[in-house]
């Protein structure tokens, strides 16, 4: 199954769509803000000056031309309201450059008259100008645009305030949801790696939080149980079971004359026995005693093990050097499976097993290759190889096992605290990749 391109966990999740809404939100309110209380409070404003220039209009309509220019005078002194003549030669930039500053000058225009004009700037003299006819006279009445402004840039450090608490806030509460089901993918890796001793908080105040960490508690201890009752029997049933096979090997020793048929039932009884110690190497409990090792000379005393080259033959390249981190007699356990299963699977007709070991030092992690020249397994049946009594194939099973060899491998990985990899090689046979960690 094809992974996504772009992967992000609960917490990630969860902190984006947090803080998109709470943003957003932030935002929303800037512009509610804007159309429900800035806007009207302008047009309020822009009544206010409507309210002036028709004072001034009137003021100049019922005033003699003479006195005009004493009122004028009068009128420009204030430092907010201005008013002076228009002249043909003035420069003026419209008003209504914007939706709002359109809509302010209609209102100016509806109160005023249609042949107002609002401008921004006159003469590059920066206001708001509002410009009417008394008479055959035009004037300018100038004052401040800051009350009819609509401008939120005065305010962006405030939003820029909100955004970031947003950010922390939806960090916090993020962490907060997820902290327990961060806890709880802990838990169920320990269980995974079979550490059934891992225990959730049965007493928090969420309640649908307390019910699944009190199942997956009792699913813990039930585990733990039915994994004792299973060593148990597994290696009761193993010791029970050597007894009679060593009675039954004095006994074909002295009672079988034949001597062919002596040799046929010791090597079943040898085989019993294998097979035996197979299911309790599989049920031994999960205790390892991790120090470094000298990685390259464990490989060579289980390689000294299979001394017969008609059977099997080995190709070594570790580095001497090379140190990893493990217990000796767990990982020694690992090799002799996998050479074991080399031995019996890995080979082509009438030709010994090849085996091919290798390792390299990767960051963290030192890579052990172990690489047969067999036939493979076929991909449909890869993913099954580490479940226990399972074998791959006809051709594959022709030699006697219990189907324990790669399930035993699997678990003494995970006891080391390493990882196991199982695939077939780009040019034939298997090949097994053991992630341990490096000394």
């Amino acid at each position: 199954m094809a992974r996504p391109h772009l992967a992000l966990n609960l917490f990630w999740r969860t902190f984006a769509w947090l803080a998109l809404l709470l943003a957003g939100a932030v935002l929303a309110w800037q512009y509610t803000f804007k159309l429900l209380e800035a806007e009207p409070r302008a047009l309020e404003a822009a009544e206010q000056l409507a309210g002036l220039v028709k004072l001034s209009r009137v003021a100049l309509e019922h005033t003699d031309p003479i006195n005009r220019v004493a009122v004028i005078t009068s009128m420009s002194r204030g430092d907010t309201v201005q008013v002076r003549v228009a002249e043909q030669t003035d420069r003026w930039l419209p008003y209504d450059t914007s939706t709002f500053s359109k809509e302010l000058a209609a209102e100016l225009r509806q109160a005023i008259g249609p042949d107002t004009v609002v401008a921004r700037s006159v003469n590059e003299q920066a206001g708001l100008w509002v410009r009417y006819v008394v008479g055959e006279d035009a004037f300018w009445l100038r004052t401040s645009p800051t009350p009819l402004s609509i401008s939120l840039a005065a305010n962006w450090w405030w939003v820029m305030i909100a955004l970031l608490a947003t950010a922390v806030g939806s960090a916090l509460i993020a962490r907060l949801i997820n902290q327990p089901l961060r806890e709880l993918a802990d838990a169920a890796g320990r269980i995974r790696d079979g550490e059934y001793d891992s225990r959730l908080d049965e007493t928090t105040m969420t309640s649908e939080i307390r019910e699944v960490n009190m199942g997956f508690n009792r699913m813990a201890r039930e585990l733990a149980k039915l994994e004792e009752d299973r060593a148990v029997m597994l290696a009761g049933i193993s010791h029970d079971l050597r007894t009679p096979l060593a009675r039954l090997r004095l006994e074909t020793e002295m009672s079988v004359n034949d001597e062919q048929a002596r040799q046929f039932m010791a090597q079943d009884i040898d085989q019993l026995d294998a097979i035996i110690s197979k299911f309790m190497d599989y049920a031994r409990p999960n205790e390892t005693q991790l120090r470094e090792t000298r990685l390259g000379e464990l490989v060579e005393r289980e390689v000294q093990g299979f001394r017969d080259p008609d059977q099997i033959r080995f190709r070594v390249q570790v580095n001497p050097t090379l140190k990893v981190f493990v217990d000796d007699t767990e990982l020694g356990r690992v090799l002799l499976n996998l050479f074991e299963n080399a031995r019996r699977y890995g080979h082509q007709p009438d030709e010994p097993a090849r085996v091919d070991v290798s390792a390299a030092r990767q960051g963290a992690w030192v890579e052990l290759r172990v690489r047969d020249h067999g036939p493979g397994v076929p991909p449909d049946r890869m993913a099954r190889l580490t479940t226990p009594f399972y074998r791959g194939d006809a051709a594959r099973t022709a030699a006697s096992g219990a189907g324990l060899g790669l399930a035993i491998v699997e678990k003494s990985v995970q006891r080391l605290g390493g990882q196991l990899s199982i695939s077939n090689a780009p040019d034939g046979g298997l090949l097994t990749i053991l992630k341990l960690q490096a000394a």
